[in-house]
């Protein structure tokens, strides 16, 4: 891949300058990860051939063998707006905007579990890029049905293209993710990473512990690294106006069939409340949840165009709001202030929370 890079001043980037004759073809991409305040990541990804198997019986399969392409840039500019263009013509243009240095007025939105019924999950797309003008995304996982699928992620990103080249992505792996090697090179992300945006602190977390490879343990031994390094991260984090965390595995449930099923999220509460998180962010269970418990609120945003499920058992005592549909967050900090609105696709609102002062 040839390229030309000259980051400008005015706060635009020009990343490469064409696809030359023979290259592999673009079927993901462009998006950025990493946003922060002097550095992002632009990444794409190709094809760069494909194997076809057939049996009797069955119709063939067609599997493209995917590959990351990726430019880490440098040298930018705090709460600065980007352009770029990363494979030539309009296809490999996009934008994105760095994290502010200091307090900041800004909006995020919150979605996951889009995996199938790919009309519902393009429409929940839609509708972010109508109801929304998000500085950056948080995305709770489940992105395609079978993470070690590589003929499933060229859909999820053409259905994602539009808002994924205007806003940059922060995931956490679903357990559809299946800890697959393609996820983590897609996303060009660690199992836990942490950053901060405004007077924001985020933290995310990997919860689809059944998935991690190995013995009983050497996944109770990651889950031990891993809490051990959430509780350090939000200790270092106290001074954030706000503090939040997201994975896909929510602590609690209004789906009485899998209540008791995260056990391990369950015994991450008490860890909240010691740190004083604002909000924990959720998937996994597909459709709206809000709880308020002990000071923190809990958000379940599964509802991107996986199969609904019923909210047939919500938890007594600390349930704010439960609706099984499709949903997405909007997420608006101004100061002390977060106002979170969960939305159905028709834009019409399911639930409104004012945190903070």
């Amino acid at each position: 891949m040839r390229t030309a890079c000259a980051l400008l001043v005015t706060a635009s980037a020009c990343l490469l300058t064409g696809q030359p004759p023979g290259e592999p073809k673009v079927v993901g991409g462009p998006y950025v990860v990493h946003a922060g305040q002097r550095s992002a990541t632009v990444m794409w990804v190709v094809q760069s051939g494909q194997v076809t198997v057939s049996t009797a019986g069955q119709p063939p399969k067609t599997v493209p063998a995917l590959q990351s392409r990726k430019v880490v840039l440098n040298g930018l500019r705090a709460g600065a707006v980007y352009q770029y263009d990363s494979f030539g013509g309009d296809a490999g243009k996009g934008s994105f905007k760095t994290a502010p240095n200091g307090p900041a007025q800004f909006q995020f939105v919150v979605y996951g579990d889009n995996r199938t019924r790919h009309d519902v999950h393009r429409a929940v797309i839609q509708a972010i890029l109508s109801h929304s003008n998000p500085d950056f995304i948080v995305q709770t996982g489940d992105m395609v049905e079978n993470g070690d699928d590589t003929s499933l992620w060229p859909i999820f990103f053409d259905i994602e293209r539009e808002l994924l080249r205007k806003a940059p992505i922060f995931p956490s792996p679903g357990n559809h993710e299946h800890n697959s090697p393609n996820y983590f090179d897609f996303m060009d992300t660690p199992s836990h990473y942490s950053f901060d945006w405004g007077q924001a602190h985020f933290a995310s977390i990997d919860s689809d512990l059944a998935n991690i490879p190995g013995s009983a343990a050497d996944r109770e031994a990651f889950w031990k690294n891993q809490t051990e390094w959430l509780e350090n991260d939000l200790m270092q984090a106290q001074k954030a106006a706000f503090r939040f965390v997201f994975a896909h595995h929510p602590p609690m449930t209004a789906v009485a069939r899998r209540q008791g099923d995260n056990a391990h999220m369950t015994a991450l509460e008490p860890l909240f409340e010691k740190y004083k998180v604002t909000a924990g962010l959720f998937g996994h269970d597909h459709n709206y949840q809000h709880y308020l418990h002990k000071g923190v609120h809990y958000f379940v945003a599964g509802g991107g165009g996986a199969p609904l499920y019923d909210v047939d058992k919500p938890p007594a005592g600390i349930t704010v709001k439960v609706a099984s549909t499709e949903n997405f967050i909007v997420v608006n900090v101004n100061g002390a202030k977060a106002r979170f609105e969960a939305l159905k696709p028709d834009g019409s609102s399911i639930d409104v929370a004012e945190i903070g002062q």
